[in-house]
Order: C-alpha cells, then structure tokens, then sequence
C-alpha cells in the first residue's frame, strides 16, 4: 500500500507483521510458507501471529487516535508472555533490551516495541485511519500528526470523499 520507507530498527519488524494483511483485499500473506518464513512463523504457531497482528494493528490505530478496528487480545496480555533480558556488550558497555528466546516471534515483537520505548520511536508507528486500509507505516512527519499510509491513495481517497459529500 504506502510508498513510505520502513519502520526504523525492530519497529521494521512490527510493521511488517501488521502489513502481513491487506484488508481491502483480504489477501494474507501469513497463508503462505513464503510469508510465514519472512517472518520466521512457524505453521503451528499462525494463529497466534495472527491475533498478535490484530493487537498490534489496534495499538498503532490508538497511535493515530482511532479506536480499535475489532475485539482483540490486549497487547500488553500478548506482550507479558515473552520475558526480556537486559544484555550488555562486553566492548563498549552499551546495553539492550533482548528476548530471553529469540526464536518466537512474540519475543520479538516484545523485544521490538522495548527498545521503540526506550528510544521513544513506539507511538510514530500508526495504522492508516482509512477503514478499508490500517496499513501500518512510521510516521516521520515533524509534528508526528500523519494520517494515512499514503497521501496520494488513502489521503486522497479521503479528501475526496469529503469533497463529494459537501455536494
């Protein structure tokens, strides 16, 4: 859908999941192997990435101050699941948040959205406003007040529909 560039960091990650489903066409590319392996899903764990998509998706719409597009699990239910470590490199001393499994994608995502707190990125990762859209996309407007994924799709589409009903 957008044109944008991707999500900064693990948020690239986060963005990624939540695009995984294009909702005016219903297509998922988490049906596919090819879309789970990009993502390091396995088969029996889909559809628990998936309700971990829909929860992030409801996350990034409240980012774009929209209410949730359906019920879903809370994130911070999803996200308490996946314990983290601190780690800290033994060259320079810095210090990261990291999953204490690495391979889940929940550990992940948990990871992800720590260290988007830490470096105060999380709340710039939005869910399109258009119902027939929430595509994900990282809002690198200065004032942080982005609403679409893309202005010469979603945001036009918008404005003219506002357009047509002043008629």
């Amino acid at each position: 859908m957008s044109e944008r560039s991707p999500a900064p960091g693990g948020l690239a990650l986060v963005e990624s999941l939540v695009n995984t489903l294009d909702i005016e066409t219903g297509a998922d590319s988490l049906a596919g192997a090819e879309g789970r392996t990009r993502l390091g899903v396995p088969e029996t764990e889909l559809e628990e990435a998936r309700e971990l998509r829909e929860s992030l998706r409801a996350a990034l719409l409240a980012h774009a101050g929209h209410p949730p597009h359906r019920p879903v699990t809370p994130l911070g239910d999803l996200l308490a699941r996946a314990p983290l470590v601190v780690t800290v490199d033994a060259g320079d001393g810095s210090a990261a948040l990291a999953p204490a499994d690495e391979g889940p994608l929940l550990s992940r995502v948990a990871a992800a959205v720590a260290q988007a707190l830490v470096e105060g990125t999380w709340t710039r990762l939005k869910a399109c406003e258009a119902a027939d859209c929430h595509w994900a996309y990282y809002d690198r407007s200065p004032a942080g007040r982005g609403r679409w994924c893309s202005m010469q799709v979603c945001g036009a589409r918008a404005k003219m529909r506002r357009y047509r009903a002043k008629d």
